[in-house]
């Protein structure tokens, strides 16, 4: 991760993280068996083989979305991203959350060895995590959703007139909460969990 002129440590911390949460996101979705094995090619990334989306939909759709991100988490105002899987009448079933906390004062160097490092260790995590997580029924679907600190105001950007609300269902409980992997690696802070409904929600 070179660091470009005049680029400050939160717009060089944006960059990677939206570089790795397309690694990560289609890491997810390969690991939930949504698409044939065929949709993915195995591929090295911060030297550990991961799945990278090749169907040129789910590709772009991820980058599309995930790229769409990078000034709003430059700005520390992106909480959380997750990937929602849900069944055939739109109620969530699963949800990876990747939780973000930008440090917005602090200026010194990003040292990327470090910053590499922690950011590794979640897919390798990732990639035996599927004993964590519920099988999916056949006619599930899925999407990426970011929940904003502060929403940004329509027409500010091109990209701010690309998120619009989100109208997904809500559990009526607080969730169930599996931790898989967290780092603090100023200045950046990032949490990796799943979230899972209630035992007396599942059942209805």
């Amino acid at each position: 991760m070179e660091r470009r002129e005049n680029q400050t440590p939160q717009g060089q911390i944006a960059r990677v993280l939206v570089e790795f949460l397309e690694v990560a996101i289609a890491s997810v979705v390969f690991l939930k068996g949504v698409y044939p094995s065929g949709a993915f090619e195995r591929r090295r990334y911060m030297n550990v083989v991961v799945q990278r989306a090749c169907h040129p939909q789910l590709r772009y759709y991820i980058h599309a979305t995930i790229s769409g991100l990078l000034p709003f988490i430059q700005k520390g105002m992106v909480e959380r991203v997750a990937v929602i899987f849900f069944n055939a009448n739109d109620v969530p079933l699963e949800k990876f959350v990747f939780m973000l906390g930008v440090n917005l004062s602090y200026g010194s160097t990003v040292e990327e060895v470090d910053l590499q490092f922690s950011l590794r260790s979640f897919l390798s995590k990732l990639s035996i995590s599927e004993s964590l997580t519920k099988k999916l029924p056949p006619d599930s679907r899925w999407e990426i959703t970011a929940y904003f600190r502060s929403l940004p105001e329509a027409g500010t950007s091109k990209e701010a007139n690309l998120w619009i609300p989100s109208d997904t269902k809500q559990w009526q409980q607080p969730p169930l909460i599996t931790p898989i992997k967290s780092m603090n690696c100023e200045p950046l802070c990032l949490q990796l969990y799943l979230e899972h409904p209630c035992l007396s929600e599942s059942l209805l």
